[in-house]
C-alpha cells in the first residue's frame, strides 16, 4: 500500500495541479473532508470516506484492502495542514508515504492582490490561540492570518487589533478564494471590525513601524511626571540578566513608568505591565502610545491579586514589590516554574527580602551592584555626577 497526501488547492477543480489528477485516477480509495470530496471531479471510480482527524483517517487506510489511498487536504499540504499528524502515524505504522503540495490560499490572495508574498509572516488563527496584536508588532511586516473558529474570524482579530490602538493599521480579508463567492474588502482594521466575513478566510495587515534598536532608550525620550523611572543603564542590564527573546511573554511588576514594559514589548512578544498607581498608569499609556509598544497591556492593580489570570510569563521584572515581593515571585513561579526573574532593590532591606524570597523558592540566586555616574556641566567644566546604587538579584530558568 501507498498513502499520497496532497493538496487539493482553493478547493475547485480550476486550483488543482495535474500531479493531483493523476493521483485521483489511481487511487482506490479517497479519504478527506466531506466539502473537499463533494468538489471532486465526476467520473472517478474510487470509493470515498469522509474524515479529518489523523488517527480516524489511519484506521480508515488500515482497514482498506487497496493498494493506493489519496489523502486530501485543502490548500498546500505543507501549510498548516493536517497532513503534519498523519504523516508522523503512518510512519509509526511503516506504511509508505508522499506528499504531493497543492495551491495555498495564501497563494491565491497573493495573486489577487498582485502582490509577492515572501516578506509576509504567515500565521495560523484557525481553530488555535492566536494574539494578533503580538504578531504584528513582532513581525515589522505585513502578516497574512488563516482565520477561523470561535473569536478568531476575520472581524474578531481586527477587533482585537482596534482595541489595542492599532485601529488605523490598514488591513484586506480574502474570502471563498477561489469559489463563486471570492470576496476582497480593504479598510482599516477600525473598519472591518464591524463587518461579516466566511469562514474561509485570510486577513493580510500592514506593517507596524516601530523603533528597532538594541536596548537603552534615553531617558529623555519617555513622559516621566513624578514618577520614579528605572534609569538607561539599569534597565540595559535588567533586559540582559532576564535573556529576553523575541517569542517571550513577560511581566513588568510595579511597572512605574513603563520605561522597562515599553524596552519589553520592543523586543518581546507579549508584555504585561502591572501598575497601582493611576497616575503612573496614565503614564504607562502615554509611553506605550509613544513607542508604538501596543503589545504591551497594562494591569492596573496591586499584586500578587493583580497577576491572577495573566499569560504564563517567560521572564518577570520586579521594580516595585509593595512588600509583597515573595508571594510575586512565586506567583510567577506557579505560573512557570522555569522563569527567568530579576528583582531591582537600591534599599538594603529590598535586597535581602529578595534574597530570602528566592530561597525560599529554591531559586539560586546572584546579585549585581550597577554604579552609575553621568557628566553634568557646571560652568565651563564637567563634572561626574553620582546616580544611586542600585543591585539586581537574578535567577530562574535559562
Amino acid at each position: 500500500m501507498t498513502v499520497t497526501l496532497a493538496g487539493m488547492g482553493g478547493g475547485t477543480a480550476a486550483t488543482m495541479t495535474e500531479e493531483l489528477r493523476r493521483a485521483m485516477q489511481d487511487a482506490q480509495l479517497i479519504v478527506g473532508a466531506q466539502r473537499l470530496l463533494d468538489a471532486l471531479p465526476r467520473g472517478l471510480s474510487s470509493a470515498t470516506a469522509a474524515a479529518v482527524a489523523p488517527g480516524e483517517i489511519l484506521r480508515l487506510v488500515k482497514a482498506a484492502a487497496c493498494e493506493e489511498v489519496l489523502v486530501l487536504y485543502s490548500g498546500d499540504s505543507g501549510f498548516y495542514s493536517g497532513a503534519r499528524g498523519l504523516l508522523a502515524l503512518l510512519n509509526e505504522e511503516h506504511i509508505p508515504a508522499r506528499v504531493l503540495p497543492g495551491l495555498s490560499s495564501v497563494q491565491l490572495l497573493a495573486a489577487r492582490l498582485g502582490r509577492p508574498w515572501q516578506d509576509w509572516t504567515l500565521c495560523s488563527a484557525h481553530g488555535v490561540d492566536c494574539d494578533p496584536v503580538a504578531e504584528v508588532c513582532a513581525a515589522g511586516g505585513p502578516v497574512c492570518f488563516l482565520t477561523g473558529g470561535a473569536g478568531n474570524n476575520a472581524a474578531d482579530l481586527c477587533r482585537r487589533l482596534a482595541e489595542a490602538g492599532l485601529g488605523e493599521l490598514p488591513v484586506t480579508v480574502g474570502e471563498n478564494l477561489s469559489y463563486p463567492g471570492e470576496r476582497l474588502t480593504t479598510g482599516t482594521a477600525a473598519q472591518l471590525a464591524e463587518e461579516q466575513f466566511a469562514s474561509l478566510a485570510l486577513l493580510l495587515t500592514g506593517a507596524v513601524k516601530r523603533p528597532r534598536r538594541v536596548p537603552g532608550i534615553p531617558d529623555g525620550e519617555f513622559i516621566r511626571g513624578k514618577t520614579p523611572m528605572t534609569k538607561q543603564e539599569v534597565r540595559c542590564a535588567v533586559l540582559s540578566k532576564l535573556a529576553l527573546r523575541p517569542g517571550d511573554t513577560c511581566w513588568d511588576v510595579g511597572a512605574g513608568t513603563g520605561s522597562v514594559s515599553v524596552e519589553m514589548a520592543l523586543f518581546a512578544k507579549k508584555v504585561c505591565a502591572v501598575e497601582r498607581d493611576a497616575d503612573a498608569c496614565q503614564l504607562i499609556e502615554q509611553n506605550r502610545a509613544a513607542f508604538g509598544a501596543w503589545n504591551l497591556t497594562l494591569v492596573q492593580g496591586t499584586a500578587p491579586e493583580a497577576l491572577g489570570g495573566l499569560p504564563a510569563p517567560d521572564a518577570v521584572f520586579v521594580g516595585g514589590s509593595g512588600g509583597e515581593l515573595e508571594a510575586i515571585l512565586k506567583a510567577a513561579v506557579a505560573a512557570n516554574p522555569q522563569v527567568r526573574l530579576c528583582v531591582s532593590a537600591i534599599a538594603l532591606e529590598t535586597l535581602d527580602a529578595a534574597r530570602h524570597a528566592f530561597e525560599a523558592l529554591g531559586i539560586d540566586w546572584e546579585v549585581t551592584q550597577i554604579s552609575v555616574a553621568r557628566s553634568k556641566a557646571a560652568g565651563k567644566l564637567h563634572l561626574m555626577m553620582a546616580q544611586n546604587p542600585v543591585f539586581l538579584i537574578s535567577g530562574g530558568g535559562r
